[in-house]
């Protein structure tokens, strides 16, 4: 892709929006503890003269997936090229997978418990985990659909 700025607006803005350290800490366990730094900038990430790695800056909600780019400079454009890679495959498919499986887990313990569950509490049971599964899976992609919106706002590429 291409951006409409030049190069040294492009490392200023850069500069101006992204918060330096490591995507993977801020999408581990211990991201809790970026939350001191300051929640002003959209990104958290590390970069370079020619690289660079972000992810949001949000310790409320955090995106499971990171960018990871290339920019060059070349006969007076500037050429972006990025992917969005989820931080750890294992994070997506519990975020998906976890609901079908607590969906089958718990209707097999209130099939299974001494005393009879009422048929009230199977219905709001498995109605609530059914919304959790619509609502994982729309939330993952929102995410990884915000973090690509932001990212091309914010560096005005073409696309």
């Amino acid at each position: 892709m291409k951006s409409k700025l030049n190069i040294t607006e492009f490392r200023n803005r850069i500069k101006e929006n992204s918060i330096i350290g490591s995507p993977k800490l801020k999408l581990s366990p211990f991201g809790i503890f970026t939350m001191f730094g300051g929640t002003s900038k959209t990104f958290y990430g590390n970069f370079d003269d020619s690289t660079f790695r972000f992810t949001m800056n949000s310790t409320i909600s955090p995106t499971f997936y990171i960018l990871k780019g290339k920019y060059k400079n070349t006969n007076n454009t500037l050429n972006v090229n990025y992917t969005i890679e989820p931080n750890s495959k294992f994070q997506i498919v519990w975020m998906k997978f976890f609901p079908i499986i607590s969906l089958f887990a718990f209707n097999l313990f209130f099939l299974l418990s001494s005393r009879k569950t009422p048929f009230e509490v199977y219905i709001a049971f498995n109605s609530f985990i059914v919304f959790i599964i619509f609502f994982s899976r729309w939330d993952i992609k929102r995410k990884k659909k915000n973090l690509e919106q932001k990212f091309i706002e914010t560096f005005e590429l073409i696309i």
